[in-house]
């Protein structure tokens, strides 16, 4: 499978004791034990206001012995602006993909009504979410819960990524910040974009698809993938030789996939009923 965003390079125990004597961090707080952390950031919305939100994460889930402990747990707790109403979005452990199932991009608001955008973790993720292209997942809150939405019912106004994307290997910086300024944020997601600069979808809200084939780095390019009958792992799913959605259904009856494995809707479907 490709290489995780959220690879972390290991660092070296006299350095954590350093950061852990500087910023007052409880030692359980360093990824892989479990606890939660959690960090303020400043977050500069479409027309220029800026918004303080608080964001936490957990880290749990499937990962090589030795290995850093990828994020399971993470939420955004946010106030729209003249109001008083806190409100969360939450991604929780995910028990197919192994880890969250979101990577947070943005956080939006137009007319008092909140948006967050995303991108699915990995090609795990990007299959359990119907292999969105561009590969964002988003959100809207309508006063009572978050509901996901299309890319075409995003506001064409909403365009900047205004999150820290890379919050697995920038934690200790965001940590030490406390409250992390959006010119920081702008400079973290600049560096790592430059560094990783086939991720095109990282660098502001596409709205046209990516050309699969090309993108190797972006989940576009990932490898069509469903959950086997056992639903304890996950199997390969051929789409070369398919052109349509009734095709699609044959495959998967040949096959003997079972409607709540077969495909065909999150893929080939107008307007898929999301997961």
């Amino acid at each position: 499978m490709r290489t995780k965003i959220w690879k972390l390079a290991m660092r070296a125990g006299a350095a954590l004791l350093l950061l852990l004597a500087a910023t007052g961090m409880n030692a359980c707080a360093f990824p892989g034990f479990g606890n939660s952390v959690s960090w303020k950031e400043e977050v500069q919305l479409h027309d220029g206001r800026k918004i303080l939100v608080e964001r936490s994460q957990k880290h749990k889930g499937r990962h090589e012995l030795g290995q850093p402990v990828p994020i399971g747990d993470h939420w955004i707790t946010f106030t729209i602006p003249g109001s008083k109403e806190s409100i969360t979005w939450e991604d929780d452990y995910s028990q197919d993909v192994g880890m969250a199932n979101f990577i947070m991009l943005a956080l939006h608001i137009l007319n008092d009504t909140p948006y967050i955008i995303t991108s699915p973790v990995g090609c795990l993720g990007y299959n359990k979410w119907g292999r969105p292209n561009p590969p964002y997942v988003i959100f809207k809150y309508d006063g009572k819960e978050w509901q996901r939405i299309t890319l075409s019912e995003l506001p064409v106004e909403l365009k900047e990524i205004n999150l820290a994307i890379d919050t697995y290997n920038d934690e200790e910086k965001l940590l030490a910040q406390g409250l992390v300024s959006a010119e920081l944020i702008k400079k973290l997601n600049s560096s790592y974009s430059k560094y990783l600069n086939i991720y095109l979808e990282y660098q502001s809200i596409l709205r046209t698809p990516l050309e699969t084939g090309k993108n190797s780095a972006s989940n576009v390019d990932c490898e069509v993938m469903i959950r086997n009958e056992k639903n304890d792992g996950w199997r390969g799913f051929d789409m070369r030789s398919i052109h349509s959605y009734d095709e699609c259904l044959e495959k998967c009856r040949v096959e003997k996939i079972s409607e709540q494995f077969c495909p065909c809707d999150n893929l080939l479907k107008t307007k898929p009923e999301w997961r």
